[in-house]
């Protein structure tokens, strides 16, 4: 029987997730059986968190059923603080450094000691301190697609609702092409491919007033 690749029930056909939650709870029972389910396949999973709540997350994990201890000495979990993955060492989102690192992460699973790759990144670290524009943010959204679907590896990019406008959530879900919102997996209507998504953030660009 082939792996399986699935999430709150439902099979994915895409990879890469907008999950958006109301609560840390909420997210973790989404969340939890879908780290689960790659642990007992033998993938990994790579989770980007906040940097304060690493031992949580740790626990949660090890309430769902997770052995994080063992998994993460044998390599089939990585549990990465924001600093090491997005942020680069003043606390800066590094657009094209976390494209490349995801590629060099999602290239090397097919190869590697594990099957797959699962990520999940918490992305509240963009939504506060300054550490991207909402434009970089949103780029980076658009393009990370095409280094997913090239090595057909599953990303999760979780945002907390309450902390998101309007204006936000729409560009997020247009950059994604399958969502959870509370709890239910859907396919987006709203997916706009990556090359159009950025033509439009170009767009915007040009046409915002110049503060010179």
């Amino acid at each position: 029987m082939s792996d399986q690749l699935s999430i709150a029930g439902t099979a994915l056909e895409y990879f890469h997730v907008c999950a958006f939650f109301n609560s840390r709870d909420e997210e973790y029972d989404v969340l939890a059986p879908f780290f689960a389910q790659g642990v007992q396949q033998g993938e990994k999973n790579v989770h980007i968190v906040d940097p304060c709540l690493m031992d949580e997350h740790r626990a949660r994990l090890s309430a769902a059923g997770i052995d994080t201890s063992r998994c993460e000495a044998c390599g089939l979990l990585e549990i990465l603080p924001w600093r090491k993955a997005y942020l680069d060492e003043h606390g800066v989102f590094d657009k094209d450094h976390m494209l490349a690192t995801l590629d060099a992460m999602a290239t090397s699973a097919p190869d590697g000691a594990y099957r797959r790759l699962r990520i999940m990144g918490n992305m509240a670290w963009a939504l506060h301190g300054g550490a991207a524009t909402p434009e970089k943010l949103i780029e980076y959204e658009a393009e990370v697609n095409d280094v997913l679907s090239r090595n057909r590896q599953p990303a999760v990019c979780v945002y907390d609702v309450s902390k998101l406008s309007g204006a936000m959530m729409m560009d997020l879900l247009r950059t994604h092409p399958l969502t959870i919102v509370g709890g239910v997996v859907q396919e987006n209507p709203f997916y706009t491919p990556p090359a159009q998504m950025l033509q439009e953030l170009r767009a915007r660009e040009q046409a915002a007033p110049s503060t010179a």
